[in-house]
């Protein structure tokens, strides 16, 4: 949405969405009983929730023969389901962090794309300004309130590089979550917390992110291993697009660049192990969770693309860091105790001039905002209230209440819209939200993936689905946010005792993990999911 629309829509819905997540905390007709056994050798002392942001499944099969650390650990030992998806539209992070422990698609979360994510002006950052953030329009509950209803000791720590990653995960659970702030140190809202715990600060103390600056990123591997070209111009936006890539000489730019190379998921999982310590999960016979989000990927995917020398050098590292981390980990807490769950909130395509492994030979770039700025001129000139009318993300927005003064009709105005757009060049469908349930979606991925996406308060209209491996005009970084397989599908990947290990060639979803890992820990989730339980990947 327009940022207008966005700021005067999320400001009318704020009340709302509160009382209604209030209202959904325990759903009508859902009796939440704790139903743990008496703890077995193989009930989980720690889950430990890995998302790895902009992870395509296919990075585990590329680059596997190089793999010697942590994610050789989990392909090796685990259950691996590379045909797992992101079943919703709007591949971004924000909707994909949500679904991760929910069990449940946008439509149920509330969380419909990154602009209508955390960002939340009155829940600032503690102890350092920038933007504020909190779950406040998240819906529903997660598995860590699953968890704390059957053992109200229960504790979680989640971590991440982004807001959206660290918070999401956990839902509205006020536990412990920290994110890396515009300063180049972890904090965390208002919503949370008033200060700082000591350990945080004591992190933060040691200057981890300070420690790079005028530091390389290099190649890990002689550049012989690597097959991709190091020289592409339209990488990086036609800068720094060579190896080595420097860091500012300055500590505190450094600080802040460590965003974009892969040592910030390094510094991340250290964050990580401390909590785990600090906060003393899995030490008894209750279920504790530590939730990872790991964004280097992303930052890495965008700038250099899925085809990059740098992207494949960053899943290198990140086989690496992880490696290293589950290495302080098993030595910290039993293995067999200990059950890992791998995702990530959506995938990647390469820009439209990029020679890829992919198919996008032929895509291009669609211009709609001529089409938008046209529709919008029109409807404030027969009187709509402009507050109450968006067009974002391929969804047009249009509110009953803001068309009545004009005396138009949402439907009338979205089939005039449907129709403009499927001129559009590049534009492979537009379907109307009042339409969608009457489609195939067992056939039909995009009809089922937009339904999956909008919650039925959402005042959208009409959604526009873009040609395969097209892009928005003026976007010049590699993206991600359609309803395409190539940015739903994400690997899911279960390590532990209850886990048989295997390559499964079955099609699951993102949403079926929350569900699966309740099973594992003997609780019951507090509502009704989309997802089901893995039983395919569980031992008796």
């Amino acid at each position: 949405m327009e940022a207008s629309f966005v700021t005067e829509w999320l400001g009318m819905m704020r009340r709302t969405l509160i009382v209604f997540a209030l209202l959904v905390w325990l759903p009508s007709g859902v009796v939440a009983q704790p139903i743990r056994p008496r703890a077995t050798a193989t009930t989980p002392t720690l889950i430990v929730f890995l998302t790895i942001d902009q992870f395509r499944p296919d990075y585990l099969t590329l680059f596997a023969p190089q793999f010697t650390g942590g994610l050789a650990r989990l392909t090796s030992g685990g259950a691996v389901f590379l045909n797992g998806f992101q079943d919703h539209a709007i591949t971004e992070t924000a909707p994909g962090h949500a679904s991760t422990m929910s069990g449940r698609f946008p439509r149920s979360t509330g969380i419909v794309a990154n602009a209508a994510g955390v960002n939340d002006p009155e829940s600032p950052l503690v102890g350092v300004r920038g933007d504020g953030a909190s779950p406040f329009r998240f819906r529903g509950t997660v598995l860590a309130d699953w968890l704390r209803y059957a053992d109200p000791t229960m504790r979680a720590v989640s971590v991440s590089r982004k807001d959206r990653g660290a918070i999401l995960p956990l839902g509205r659970a006020k536990q412990d979550v920290f994110w890396f702030g515009p300063a180049g140190a972890f904090t965390t809202s208002t919503y949370y917390a008033d200060t700082l715990p000591d350990w945080v600060k004591r992190f933060n103390a040691r200057q981890l992110p300070q420690s790079f600056a005028g530091k390389s990123w290099t190649l890990l591997l002689d550049q012989s291993q690597y097959p991709e070209p190091d020289s592409v111009w339209y990488e990086g936006g036609g800068r720094d697009f060579l190896f080595p890539h420097l860091l500012p000489r300055d500590s505190s730019q450094a600080a802040v660049a460590l965003a974009g190379v892969p040592m910030m998921d390094q510094v991340t999982l250290a964050l990580a192990l401390d909590g785990l310590q600090q906060r003393a999960l899995g030490t008894s016979d209750r279920t504790d969770l530590l939730a990872v989000s790991l964004s280097s990927t992303d930052a890495v995917g965008h700038r250099y693309g899925p085809d990059s020398r740098e992207i494949h050098d960053q899943i290198l590292r990140l086989d690496r860091y992880l490696g290293a981390f589950f290495d302080s980990l098993f030595k910290l807490r039993d293995s067999t105790r200990v059950l890992v769950a791998l995702t990530a909130d959506h995938a990647v395509a390469p820009l439209p001039e990029a020679k890829s492994r992919y198919p996008n030979a032929g895509a291009d770039r669609v211009e709609l905002r001529e089409l938008w700025a046209a529709t919008q001129a029109s409807l404030v000139a027969a009187g709509a209230d402009p507050k109450g009318i968006g067009f974002d993300e391929g969804i047009l927005y249009l509110h009953p209440g803001a068309l009545a003064v004009a005396k138009l009709k949402p439907d009338s105005v979205a089939r005039a819209f449907a129709r403009a757009a499927m001129r559009v060049n590049g534009v492979l469908r537009v379907d109307l939200v009042s339409e969608l349930a009457r489609k195939d979606t067992v056939k039909d991925y995009v009809a089922r993936r937009w339904i999956h996406m909008l919650p039925p308060d959402v005042p959208a209209a009409a959604v526009v689905t873009l040609k395969p491996y097209w892009y928005r005009e003026g976007v010049n970084y590699s993206t991600h946010g359609t309803p395409h397989d190539y940015d739903a599908n994400v690997p899911i990947i279960l390590w532990g005792a209850r886990i048989k290990p295997g390559r499964y060639p079955n099609r699951v979803r993102v949403v079926d993990l929350a569900p699966t890992l309740a099973e594992l820990a003997g609780i019951r989730p507090m509502e009704r999911l989309d997802g089901q339980v893995l039983r395919v990947a569980m031992r008796p």
